[in-house]
């Protein structure tokens, strides 16, 4: 197989070791066309500041290893979007050493939304997970987006907020985007395309490595206004993400905690170093407001649905407040049964008016309108 069209040439340029994002892009600015790097001379190659193993693998390069790349790319809603791209999202082009490829699959017009990222420990307190879901749902309800990178605990939360209220969400992955990892994750990753997209920067079929994840955490800075940190640990790598959000000029949010609490601890180092103490939406959106109205032209109010109509639903939702709650407690503050009350909660639940949360409690969606 021969490099035959442009796409061919940039998949390629992947599969050459030692070569990377800053490699190929400082081929590209100079050569002007991915497709020029295979027919350069050696000097030229040199004179990129290719080293010399690169620029050996880079000629014996085998033109079959791209077929996993272009059979993925066959199937419906598969994209791949070059940097030369004008729907590469604009953000994370302005980004040093931006990916020069992502494989996407959902929805690439997602990726240029108004987006926060929302990242955090895989091991949080239930406190952190709900922090995450609350934070999550009431950025959706101002039209941004969510971002993170599917990982257990935060991440998934994060992701599974944004979709319970109807938002978008995006996923950006350390592995080839046909590898699903944690594993876990599948069902979850398999509704994000629906209500957005996962992305990777990695050819198909690239399983997990630990040195991918870093990689992986500057693209999820990267497409986002800014970083929202729920729960981190002195050596948590949510904390990478938050030194590529300050790297790249973005805004770095971060929420705090009990000073008893090892998952607060990167957080409140985070605020030291000048991340802006985070408690509430309202903290985000006063600080993203001069990055969102580029990019929004104004933010609007947070969308808000109609009142309850069945009076003993009102009550219910009134009794609940915005903190967690158990199904006894609320049989107490709103005097409705048992029986009653779990008909209720379920039908609130499918409107979207509260969701649940482990331990078997029930927490009030904070977007919603008044009772």
């Amino acid at each position: 197989m021969v490099a035959v069209t442009e796409l061919d040439a940039w998949l390629a340029l992947l599969r050459v070791p030692g070569l990377g994002a800053l490699g190929i892009g400082a081929l590209i600015e100079r050569l002007g066309s991915p497709e020029a790097a295979f027919d350069a001379s050696d000097e030229a190659l040199a004179a990129c500041g290719l080293r010399a193993g690169a620029r050996a693998a880079l000629r014996k390069l085998d033109w079959n290893s791209i077929r996993p790349d272009l059979d993925w790319l066959d199937a419906p809603g598969h994209h791949c979007i070059t940097m030369r791209d004008a729907a590469y999202p604009r953000l994370l082009a302005e980004t040093a050493g931006a990916p020069p490829v992502l494989f996407v699959d959902g929805d690439p017009g997602v990726l240029s939304e108004p987006q926060l990222a929302v990242v955090g420990s895989r091991n949080p307190s239930p406190d952190g997970l709900i922090q995450a879901r609350d934070f999550s749902m009431d950025l959706c309800a101002y039209g941004i987006a969510v971002t993170s990178g599917l990982a257990a605990g935060i991440d998934g939360a994060a992701h599974q907020a944004a979709l319970d209220v109807g938002g978008r969400t995006i996923a950006v992955l350390g592995t080839g985007i046909d590898r699903i990892y944690p594993e876990r994750h599948r069902h979850l990753a398999a509704s994000i395309r629906e209500r957005g997209a996962l992305v990777s920067e990695f050819p198909i079929g690239t399983p997990p490595r630990a040195e991918h994840f870093p990689r992986r955490n500057r693209i999820i800075s990267g497409l986002a206004m800014g970083t929202l940190v729920v729960e981190a640990t002195q050596r948590s790598g949510s904390l990478i993400t938050a030194r590529c959000c300050a790297e790249q000029g973005r805004e770095l949010f971060a929420i705090p905690g009990s000073i008893r609490n090892p998952l607060t601890k990167g957080c409140h180092r985070l605020i030291r170093e000048g991340a802006k103490l985070t408690e509430t939406v309202e903290d985000i959106i006063e600080e993203l407001s001069p990055l969102a109205g580029v990019i929004l032209g104004q933010i609007a109010e947070p969308a808000r649905e109609d009142p309850c109509k069945d009076p003993e639903h009102a009550r219910v939702l009134s009794e609940m407040g915005f903190a967690p709650v158990s199904v006894d407690d609320l049989c107490v503050r709103s005097g409705v049964s048992a029986a009653r009350l779990s008909t209720i909660l379920l039908l609130l639940e499918m409107e979207n008016r509260v969701i649940s949360v482990p331990g078997g409690l029930y927490l009030r969606c904070k977007h919603q309108g008044n009772t």
